[in-house]
């Protein structure tokens, strides 16, 4: 077997990242499918879901056109196959112990689904990252199949994250309107509205004071 050169090793490295991060997600989607209640949000996640384990497959396919092994291995050599042995257990193992835990979160359901929806957020940005620098690492050494690859799962990341931040400010509502008491709700409301007529009117009389001082000042000079 030929020695692999020191682009393929570096793209598989990156790329071995990426796979991880794709294996982890589909344990903890998994949970927080279980855990939604709100049909639209489920269904999209399920939806992700579907294109987490093809993107693992995708990347799990390229690793191995370059003369890889798909792992989360951190370096390659004798030293890094065996830490990449003890790091596939350990993700794994923080990967299932998400799920009960973030069971747990919130006071409500709506809490619970808002805080899944803000974790998952962050996760997409992270992949977004890995992605684009996957794509740009490909482009710069001439790898144009494994930049095409990054680009396309990186572009379903962005429309993943871009739906996540709608059901974000969803579900604070939801929240507000499950734990916080119509009323508090209201007179919130109420206070905002008064505390920005008490500013505006300070403003339109303060605009009015600078205006009858300017107009007594031009008579006083006439």
């Amino acid at each position: 077997m030929a020695e692999q050169s020191a682009r393929d090793l570096k793209l598989i490295q990156y790329l071995n990242e990426a796979y991880g991060k794709e294996k982890e997600l589909e344990t903890a989607l998994q949970a927080h499918i279980s855990m939604t209640t709100k049909p639209p949000y489920k269904k999209r996640l399920q939806q992700h879901l579907r294109e987490t384990k093809g993107h693992a497959r995708e990347v799990e396919r390229r690793i191995k056109q370059l003369g890889g092994k798909a792992d989360v291995a951190p370096a390659p050599g004798p030293v890094g196959d065996a830490a990449s042995a003890v790091t596939a257990v350990a993700s794994k193992a923080v990967s299932a112990a998400k799920g009960p835990l973030h069971a747990l979160r919130g006071t409500g359901e709506q809490e619970k689904m808002l805080k899944n929806a803000k974790t998952e957020y962050f996760n997409e940005f992270e992949e977004i990252a890995t992605y684009t620098a996957i794509e740009t690492l490909a482009e710069t050494v001439g790898d144009r199949e494994t930049a095409k690859l990054a680009r396309g799962i990186r572009r379903e990341e962005e429309r993943m994250a871009k739906f996540l931040e709608g059901q974000i400010a969803q579900l604070a509502k939801g929240v507000a309107r499950e734990e916080i008491p119509a009323a508090e709700r209201r007179n919130g409301r109420s206070r905002t509205a008064s505390r920005r007529s008490r500013s505006a009117s300070g403003r339109s009389r303060s605009s009015s004071s600078r205006s009858r001082s300017t107009s007594g000042g031009s008579r006083s000079r006439r």
